[in-house]
């Protein structure tokens, strides 16, 4: 299926927890940067949620999957427009009792910055390796590794695949108050992240996730940025939390 948001189409994949449920939370999955909403991971999680009685939407985001929008061209305000969009067409179904969020990487620095915009719909929030070092980093010349001189800026990066990102991603990004984000939103978080990341310090993940006023912060031992080495850790660790919150209702 697809979600229209500001001209284009967005791949969408809407999966119920079961068929007998007349009504249910319904969470929306985002990718990272240069991810899918494929992805092994975000597939494992939204079996999980789907198994407490939670819906999903997987969403690919502009620029990546199968959505419109071209990768180079993609930035962080547009990601935004289309998560916004995204709400508002999951806010619409009859089904939907309870609004969630999740996204992994970029996909969670996304979720944890629309949280607080949205913290009137959103009812709870799971950043998985969410890249809090992006605004940052764009503000200091470190992009994820892409290095430039900030006051002095390229028109373009270039990513480790090869692709070209349009500057003006940079240039959003050192506009991006994550703090105040954080701040804003007062619902429950779970915020998980592999001990041995090497995209994301997990120290800078830890002090996020410490500043909001209700989060369980996970770190899964040895484990990856998109959680390659123990996934069934992460799984049973969001069972966990699900479970011990009183959210959704465990299928059989």
């Amino acid at each position: 299926m697809f979600i229209e948001s500001d001209g284009i189409r967005l791949n969408a994949h809407l999966e119920l927890p079961s068929d007998k449920q007349e009504r249910c939370p319904l969470c929306i999955i985002i990718h990272g940067f240069t991810g899918n909403c494929e992805e092994p991971h975000l597939i494992a999680v939204g079996k999980t949620l789907r198994a407490n009685g939670i819906a999903t939407l997987r969403v690919d985001m502009y620029g990546h999957g199968l959505s419109g929008g071209t990768f180079e061209k993609h930035t962080l305000y547009k990601w935004l427009t289309n998560a916004m969009d995204v709400i508002d067409y999951a806010e619409s179904l009859d089904f939907v009792t309870e609004l969630y969020l999740c996204g992994h990487s970029q996909g969670g620095l996304l979720a944890m910055l629309l949280a607080g915009m949205e913290k009137q719909r959103i009812k709870l929030l799971m950043p998985l390796s969410p890249a809090v070092i992006i605004p940052s980093g764009a503000r200091e010349g470190n992009l994820l590794g892409m290095l430039y001189d900030p006051d002095d800026l390229p028109p373009y990066l270039t990513v480790g695949d090869g692709r070209r990102l349009d500057i003006n991603y940079v240039r959003v990004a050192q506009t991006l108050d994550l703090d105040k984000a954080i701040a804003a939103y007062r619902g429950r978080v779970f915020v998980a992240i592999g001990s041995k990341d090497a995209t994301i310090p997990p120290a800078r993940v830890k002090e996020a996730a410490s500043k909001y006023e209700s989060c369980t912060y996970v770190e899964i031992p040895g484990d990856t940025h998109c959680f390659d080495n123990n996934l069934t850790c992460l799984t049973e660790e969001l069972d966990r939390f699900i479970k011990s919150s009183g959210l959704g209702s465990e299928i059989t």
